[in-house]
C-alpha cells in the first residue's frame, strides 16, 4: 500500500488539530469570579494573599503571599505571577523564602508584599510587613532583586518614621512617586510615606490620618485621591470604608462604607485598588482578600470593578465580570437570564 495517502492524511489531521487548538485557545474565558477558586496556569490555585500589583510595560507581575501547604513551615514564602489581562496568570517562582529572619524564631510573620521597581538603581524593591509572634516587633522589611521575578535578597527591617507599622499598602502616583502606607497601633491611625530616592527607607512623612484603620490602598483618579481602609477587626471581615482628598496630604473627608455595612465588605479585606488606564475608558479594580485564617492556602481573591467618580466611590456585589485592559472597559455580567450587562469604567 502507498505510504503518501497516509502521510497526506496524517498531514491534514495536524493542521485541524493545530487550527482547532488556536480556537480554544482564543476562546480561553476570560471572565474574573470573585471569591471562587482562581487557578493558574499550572491549573493551580493561586497564592498572591494580601498583595499587589507591579506592572511593567503591558504585562502586570502579581506578588503575594505563598501559603501552599506544601511549603516549609519553617519559611515564609512570596510568590510572582504576570499576566497581559489580568485575568490569566502565569506562575514564576516563589522568589522569596525567608527562614528566621532577624533571628525572630519560630512563628515569624510575613504579611502583604508590595514590589516598587526603581528606575534609576534599575532595582525591585519589595516592601513587606515583618513581625514577630504576637505582633510586637511591627515592622517593614525590605528585600530586593535585579530581576523582578528573581531570588530577593533581604535587606533589613526598620520603623518607618520610627513608628510602628503593621499592614502596609503601596501606590505610586501618576508622575512615579512611590509611597508607603502603614497603620501605626499606637497612633490610632495610618500613615502615608515618601519612599525615598532609592527606595530603601521612607524620605518623609506626607500625610497621617488619624482613623484606626489597615489594609491602605489609594487610587487617584480625575485629580481626586481616594484612600481606603478596613477596620481592625483581625482575620474576620468588616465593613471598609474610605475617604477623598485633592493631594495626598489632604484635607481628607470623613470617611464612608464603600459598600452596604451589613454586607462586610462582601467578606473580604482591602489589599490595592488598581487603575487600569485603557484607550476608550479608566476602571479601577478593588482587589480585596476573603481569608480562611484556619485554611489561609484556600484563602479567595474579591476583585471587582468600583463605581468611582465625584468624590464617590462604591463597590458592587461579587458577580462575574470581564475587562478589557486595551480599552480600560469593565463589563459586569449580572448572573440573571434576561437582564443586560453592566458596563464599568469612566470614558475618557
Amino acid at each position: 500500500m502507498s505510504q503518501r495517502p497516509l502521510l497526506l492524511f496524517a498531514i491534514v489531521a495536524a493542521a485541524v488539530l493545530n487550527w482547532y487548538g488556536h480556537v480554544i485557545h482564543a476562546e480561553k474565558p476570560s471572565v474574573i469570579k470573585p471569591g471562587e477558586v482562581w487557578l493558574d496556569d499550572r491549573g493551580v490555585p493561586i497564592q498572591a494573599h494580601g498583595g499587589g500589583i507591579l506592572q511593567l510595560g503591558k504585562t502586570y507581575y502579581w506578588f503575594g503571599e505563598d501559603r501552599s501547604q506544601s511549603n516549609d513551615p519553617e519559611k515564609r514564602y512570596v510568590a510572582c505571577y504576570s499576566s497581559k489581562d489580568l485575568v490569566h496568570w502565569h506562575y514564576h517562582r516563589q522568589v522569596l523564602a525567608m527562614s528566621n529572619p532577624e533571628g525572630l524564631g519560630k512563628g515569624a510573620i510575613l504579611e502583604r508584599p508590595k514590589v516598587f521597581y526603581n528606575r534609576t538603581t534599575k532595582t525591585f524593591v519589595m516592601y513587606m510587613h515583618l513581625d514577630s509572634p504576637g505582633y510586637k516587633l511591627a515592622r517593614v522589611a525590605i528585600a530586593t532583586s535585579k530581576i523582578v521575578d528573581g531570588d530577593y535578597s533581604y535587606v533589613k527591617s526598620f520603623r518607618p518614621l520610627n513608628q510602628e507599622s503593621r499592614d502596609i499598602g503601596q501606590f505610586v502616583d501618576d508622575d512615579g512617586s512611590a509611597y508607603l502606607i502603614f497603620e501605626s497601633r499606637p497612633t490610632k491611625g495610618f500613615f502615608i510615606a515618601a519612599l525615598s530616592a532609592d527606595y530603601m527607607d521612607v524620605d518623609r512623612q506626607v500625610s497621617f490620618i488619624p482613623a484606626p484603620l489597615e489594609g491602605g490602598a489609594i487610587v487617584h483618579y480625575h485629580g481626586l485621591y481616594y484612600v481606603l481602609g478596613s477596620h481592625l477587626t483581625g482575620w474576620r471581615p468588616n465593613p471598609n470604608v474610605y475617604a477623598t482628598a485633592p493631594s495626598l496630604a489632604g484635607p481628607w473627608t470623613t470617611f464612608r462604607d464603600i459598600a452596604p455595612v451589613e454586607a462586610n465588605t462582601y467578606d473580604s479585606q482591602s489589599s490595592m485598588l488598581l487603575k487600569v488606564v485603557g484607550n476608550k475608558a479608566t476602571t479601577v479594580v478593588y482587589m480585596g482578600d476573603r481569608w480562611e485564617p484556619k485554611t489561609l492556602w484556600d484563602s479567595r481573591y474579591v476583585w471587582m470593578p468600583v463605581d468611582i467618580g465625584d468624590a464617590k466611590m462604591t463597590l458592587p456585589a461579587p458577580s462575574p465580570w470581564r475587562l478589557d485592559v486595551k480599552s480600560g472597559v469593565a463589563q459586569i455580567l449580572v448572573p440573571t437570564a434576561h437582564a443586560a450587562s453592566a458596563l464599568v469604567g469612566e470614558s475618557h
